[in-house]
Parts: structure tokens; C-alpha cells; sequence
């Protein structure tokens, strides 16, 4: 297993019980996982019935941990590799990063290519008949446990 994996197994593990003492419990079987190692594709769509947290990871550390809900297909599956969709995301927070300007192939004018060539994805779903608020609790325990550079 790969740091980076070993890392969500972890915090997955101990979200679990974190959920259950938030009077929200849910089963490890409950949450689906997909590694997508570098160099990635991006997923081609938000799986029906489901919503999800996702993270970047680079280099030895978490660049992005972002959530998307049943109805956020386009923030799960592309916004996150352009400059010109919503405010908050990863090519934008790479492109106005000034150490990333060192960093081998990467162009500020177009981050997308280099994020999928250079970053690993997680992706972990959820039923979407959960409570918004559990998907909430996932996204900022791992903001929390794994403390993606381009958060807060």
C-alpha cells in the first residue's frame, strides 16, 4: 500500500468511529474508495445515488481535499483541472502559487495536464441517503487529519 492510500485507510478507519460518536454511524462497508494513481483521468461522472469527498495528493503531501454532492457532478469530475470554472480550486490555488513556478512542466496558464500527469486522486463515496451533514463531517475530518496545503 502506497502512503499516500495508507493514509485514507487510516483516517477512514478512524472516521468511522468519529461518525458513530456524532450520532451518525456508518458502516466501513458503507464507503466506496478509488485510488487513482498518477497519472490519472479524471472521473467521468458523480456515480448515481452518490456523493463524495475527493483529495490530490503530490509530492508527499495533500494539495486538495474538496466534496461534491449528489448534484455536484461537474465539481467532481473537471472543475478542479481548470482555470475558468468555480472560484475555489486546485488549478487555481497551483496557478497562484509562486513555489509551483520551479516545478518541472507545470504551467501556470494551464494547470489541468500537469494535475493529472503529476497527482494521485482519491475518490470516497457515500450513499447519498445519508445526511449531508456526514459528508461535511468526512471532508473537514480530513481537512483536519490530513492538512491539504491549499485549505483554510
Amino acid at each position: 500500500m502506497s502512503v499516500w492510500s495508507g493514509e485514507i485507510a487510516e483516517a477512514l478507519a478512524a472516521f468511522v468511529t468519529v461518525a458513530d460518536l456524532a450520532g451518525a454511524p456508518i458502516a466501513r462497508g458503507e464507503i466506496e474508495t478509488e485510488f487513482l494513481a498518477a497519472p490519472h483521468r479524471p472521473p467521468a461522472f458523480l456515480p448515481a445515488g452518490k456523493m463524495a469527498v475527493y483529495g490530490f495528493w503530490w509530492n508527499g503531501i495533500w494539495l486538495k481535499i474538496g466534496k461534491a454532492g449528489p448534484k455536484s457532478s461537474a465539481r467532481y469530475t473537471s472543475q478542479h483541472y481548470s482555470l475558468h470554472s468555480a472560484q475555489s480550486t486546485l488549478a487555481k490555488s497551483l496557478a497562484k502559487d509562486p513555489d509551483m513556478l520551479t516545478v518541472a512542466a507545470f504551467d501556470p496558464r494551464n494547470p489541468g495536464p500537469w494535475i493529472k500527469r503529476s497527482t494521485h486522486r482519491v475518490n470516497i463515496l457515500l450513499p447519498s441517503e445519508r445526511p449531508k451533514e456526514l459528508l461535511s463531517l468526512l471532508e473537514a475530518f480530513l481537512h483536519l487529519r490530513l492538512r491539504p496545503r491549499y485549505e483554510g
